[in-house]
């Protein structure tokens, strides 16, 4: 993977040894690689990261059959190199060690001990290279009562809190529902990038690695933010909502004529627009609406009064004219709406990168904007193994021989060359 001048980012020159997979680890070493970090990512042979599996739907060759690229798995995998390495074997991890050697950063997400017992721990590697930053992301962290257990991102959410502040209430039918992507994960991932940047400082001033110990379960207890301190402040366990938000009103969807949009009232002068926009300008002088902290105490008794006004004008009429007059408001887009969104294009949140094997694959662009330094994309998340040669080449001097050799005792994996993969190891 080579990188010209115009595409060196802030992390350029760092080299990421990425153990992890799945979601929180690979969407932290993306953000990583997007920063112009090196990012070599260590898969299983033959099967490499279980996301490549979860699908449909999966990316479609040149042909439009299905490939093993899942589109999960394409979601957090770019700018990063595959090598197909079987830990499992003695030979396997004397490489994983030697590569360690070489890098800056080191991520996994194995269960707690399996490294140790691998020679693959901190505390083994920081012997051979003391400058290592090591991040370990775990279901529940590397202590406590829970350290042994797995952690997925719906469980996590189901014991961290956010289930029981998200959904409906049960009087309206509802009940505890998870977020619809996997935020659990990917939170986790980005409180993993600031450590890891944080720790890079450290290193700077002081010359020293050193060990990160980075949970779902704590990720998803700091971001319960507002409404965990408020339970913290006032006794009181909160419910569901819906839409609604705990301490300002109005502020969720509300039925038009046609279909839900969102009104965002943030204040008191908002309020007073939207009363006189929607002209019920009577509800914003009633003693029981006209302060925000009344609004809350009294959302059952104007959340309906509201309703029966917004579903006598169409949604995209309610917008424009609230607008106009300065009130946040806007609607409920679809994911098809959303990629079409002419914003989205001129924000570069809609990237198209060359691949391998269906020659081009569309994805979600960074919202990191640099002037400096910007991110850049080298590379499409790559196929399983197809950088196996060039790394171990590259890192550890090893020959076409001895890598051949290590494949045919099944402790690497990687396509022999093509044009193809040719090209995506030079991305």
């Amino acid at each position: 993977m080579t990188e010209s001048a115009e595409t060196r980012g802030a992390l350029s020159g760092l080299t990421v040894l990425d153990l992890s997979r799945i979601l929180a680890g690979p969407t932290s070493t993306q953000i990583l690689g997007d920063l112009g970090a090196e990012v070599i990512k260590v898969e299983r042979p033959k099967r490499g990261d279980d996301t490549r599996g979860w699908g449909p739907p999966f990316l479609l060759d040149e042909e439009g059959q299905e490939t093993r690229e899942s589109a999960y798995y394409l979601s957090s995998n770019r700018n990063k190199q595959s090598v197909a390495i079987d830990l499992a074997s003695a030979e396997g991890q004397d490489l994983l060690q030697s590569l360690a050697e070489k890098a800056d950063i080191l991520i996994e997400n194995f269960k707690v001990g399996d490294l140790t017992r691998r020679g693959l721990d901190y505390d083994t590697l920081k012997t051979r290279n003391p400058k290592l930053i090591y991040c370990s992301i775990s279901g529940f962290g590397q202590t406590g009562p829970y350290s042994h257990r797995a952690g997925y991102d719906f469980l996590i959410q189901g014991m961290g809190g956010i289930m029981s502040l998200t959904g409906f209430p049960d009087e309206d039918g509802g009940t505890p529902t998870k977020a619809g992507v996997g935020i659990a994960d990917v939170m986790c991932g980005m409180y993993a990038t600031v450590a890891i940047l944080a720790a890079l400082n450290h290193r700077h001033e002081t010359g020293e690695g050193q060990y990160i110990d980075i949970s779902l379960f704590d990720s998803q207890v700091a971001w319960l933010i507002n409404q965990g301190v408020a339970h913290l402040v006032s006794g009181k366990v909160p419910g569901r909502l819906g839409n609604g938000h705990p301490t300002i009103v109005p502020y969720e969807t509300f039925p038009a004529r046609d279909k839900q949009f969102i009104l965002a009232v943030g204040n008191d002068s908002q309020f007073q627009k939207f009363c006189a926009v929607a002209g019920c300008s009577e509800l914003a002088e009633d003693s029981r609406f006209a302060l925000n902290a009344d609004r809350v105490r009294n959302r059952k008794e104007l959340v309906p009064l509201l309703r029966s006004v917004t579903i006598q004008r169409d949604a995209e009429d309610w917008i424009s004219a609230l607008e106009e007059a300065g009130v946040p408001c806007g609607p409920v887009k679809d994911l098809g709406d959303v990629f079409t969104d002419p914003h989205v294009h001129s924000r570069g949140m809609k990237i198209t990168l060359p691949h391998p094997l269906s020659g081009s694959v569309d994805l979600i662009g960074s919202p990191i904007k640099m002037e400096k330094t910007p991110v850049s994309y080298r590379a499409a998340p790559p196929t399983l193994g197809s950088g196996t040669l060039d790394v171990l080449q590259r890192h550890l001097g090893l020959t076409c021989e001895q890598l051949h050799d290590l494949k045919n005792a099944g402790v690497l994996d990687f396509p022999e060359p093509t044009e193809n993969n040719k090209k995506e190891t030079a991305q």
